[in-house]
């Protein structure tokens, strides 16, 4: 359904804020005055006149800068940049203490493809789990977070949520795409050029230059419409970021003037002690999932939104994606189309396709944001959404395709459903099952043409048994061999990143699990995708189905270390995979 912002709801939520505004509170320092306050305290205090506090500053609030600074990939290494600006920014403002920290991070781009992508997705709970646990054990009063690379934005609002003190999130930004023989390149080139060499599309000499100049010099995110865009639009729909943080660029004045801002937001909620429990509603979430379709939004937008409301107390399904999937993609945006994030910020950014949704009914303007406004309030005076001079963003008369991408899909091979990501017309696919344990496997068959257009690519084994692992490197091997067009449909119980796009089908039943058919698959068995009935089979009779769970053998799990943690304690698709 369509949501229309009502004279009612707007009345409702001014009365929210119009309270907020007049509640002010004289001590905005509620949880570090524990160990600034009391004489009890002295060794705590001690420590913090070491660090060059003055008495004057005991009386301040403290608040949290938690950057996912680090140095080994673009999208997270000009991060401590944003980080000291921040902080310079609370400090002027003489009534409070800005403590940095770092989480960890890893980098998709570099991971994938190898054993080290395990890690990407459990590293979302390691974000929050650190910033719970700085926070709560330093008695910080609110928190300021800083991410970059795509798990670090779901693992940063999981931790302010758990922590449920004001607080507000600043996005590093996206990186530009690059021109390359009047191309425009980005990560997934990079990707796609392995498979264009196999296929003899592209030869070496050019396969080395695709990939020397698919990023840009500078630092960002990966540009397209990826998971960190997309989930740092839905953060910023959420009402968790201020308006355009999420399609500024890293370098430019609109992000420095974001940072330099935050120093002013972050006290007006402390002093009117507006906390994430007080923003984030199901309605803001409903909003959150209907700009991943009208974005056109990476997959991986459905376990973070699932995971986060799961931290914010906030019942959320997978019916509630699969109700919302009639709303059509308005956006030419990489992968499925041609533009950049950097791109949107010349046209207005997020805050004018926002502002664009809002009036068409698509988005309920009356949700709270960290402005301590409405999100109407944020966007009304941005110029209205103009289509004759720009072909990125489409009006929803004529959209850049019909209906949502995602869609949850159940049947025999997933009960409780699974995930498509499908940008084609047609409603049925059918396919040969040509059946792989690894993706290494799988790339080697395409490099030696093992595989066909007929064929129904299976990657199985990759789970949240073992980090449930995102597939780029395969998909954009098929993209890249094949074309977009003709590249056959593949399914797996690992994940997909953004940057992946075709036929695809991700959380199947984790292999590894005894009651999972996606075990007992076998090479040439025929597997049908039926969008107009939401299914996904195995073409099966249950009779030999049974046979196989009975007879096929177990596969053993073998991981140690923090794998062997996630995997006892990790949930399901159906939950986010949260811990």
């Amino acid at each position: 359904m369509f949501y229309k912002t009502s004279v009612a709801k707007f009345v409702k939520n001014y009365t929210k804020i119009s309270y907020y505004s007049h509640k002010r509170f004289s001590n905005i320092n509620k949880f570090s005055r524990e160990i600034t306050q009391k004489k009890e305290r002295g060794a705590a205090q001690a420590m913090l006149y070491s660090l060059g506090l003055t008495k004057d500053d005991m009386n301040k609030a403290q608040v949290a800068v938690a950057s996912m600074w680090y140095s080994g990939n673009p999208c997270n290494s000009k991060l401590n940049i944003y980080s000291d600006a921040i902080s310079s920014s609370i400090k002027r403002n003489d009534k409070m203490i800005p403590m940095q920290f770092n989480t960890i991070g890893v980098s998709d781009g570099i991971s994938m493809g190898t054993p080290g992508m395990r890690y990407s997705l459990p590293s979302r709970e390691l974000i929050a789990d650190s910033i719970e646990t700085v926070v709560n054990a330093q008695h910080y009063d609110g928190v300021i977070c800083v991410p970059g690379c795509d798990k670090n934005l779901p693992g940063s609002l999981m931790g302010i949520l758990r922590l449920n003190r004001p607080s507000l999130i600043v996005y590093g930004g996206s990186m530009k795409s690059t021109e390359y023989k009047e191309s425009k390149l980005d990560i997934v080139s990079a990707f796609e050029s392995y498979g264009k060499y196999t296929s003899g599309k592209i030869s070496e000499d050019e396969r080395l230059d695709i990939i020397q100049n698919s990023c840009d010099k500078g630092c960002g995110s990966c540009s397209g419409l990826y998971t960190a865009n997309t989930m740092a639009v839905c953060l910023e729909t959420l009402g968790m970021m201020l308006p355009n943080s999420s399609s500024s660029s890293p370098g430019t004045i609109e992000k420095s003037k974001e940072c330099m801002d935050t120093g002013n937001v972050i006290q007006n909620l402390l002093e009117k002690d507006i906390k994430p429990s007080d923003i984030l509603t199901k309605q803001s979430f409903l909003n959150a999932i209907t700009v991943t379709y009208a974005f056109g939004g990476s997959t991986n937008a459905v376990i973070h939104l699932l995971a986060c409301a799961n931290s914010a107390g906030i019942h959320l399904t997978l019916d509630d994606f699969q109700n919302l999937n009639h709303i059509p993609v308005i956006l030419n945006m990489k992968p499925h189309g041609e533009y950049v994030m950097y791109d949107l910020s010349k046209i207005g950014g997020t805050a004018r396709v926002t502002k664009y949704l809002i009036q068409k009914g698509l988005l309920d303007g009356s949700c709270l944001t960290v402005t301590g406004n409405s999100l109407w309030d944020n966007v009304k005076n941005c110029e209205d959404m103009e289509f004759s001079n720009q072909d990125l963003v489409f009006p929803l008369e004529t959209p850049f395709k019909n209906d949502g991408h995602i869609k949850i899909l159940k049947g025999n091979l997933s009960p409780n459903g699974c995930l498509s990501k499908i940008y084609k017309k047609e409603k049925v696919f059918k396919g040969k099952a040509c059946v792989f344990d690894n993706e290494n496997d799988m790339v080697k068959a395409l490099s030696n043409n093992e595989i066909q257009k007929d064929s129904f690519v299976i990657i199985r084994y990759q789970g949240e048994s073992i980090g449930c692992p995102e597939m780029l490197t395969p998909t954009s091997a098929l993209i890249g061999h094949f074309g977009t067009e003709n590249a056959p449909p593949l399914a797996t119980d690992g994940r997909f990143s953004g940057g992946s796009h075709g036929i695809l089908i991700a959380h199947l039943p984790d292999a590894y699990k005894k009651e999972s058919l996606t075990r007992v698959i076998k090479n040439n068995d025929e597997i049908e995708i039926n969008l107009s009935t939401n299914e996904i089979n195995l073409l099966v009779n249950n009779e030999e189905i049974n046979k196989r769970l009975n007879e096929t053998p177990q596969k053993e799990l073998n991981v140690d270390g923090y794998l062997r943690k996630f995997s006892k304690l990790c949930g399901t698709f159906q939950d986010g995979y949260i811990t």
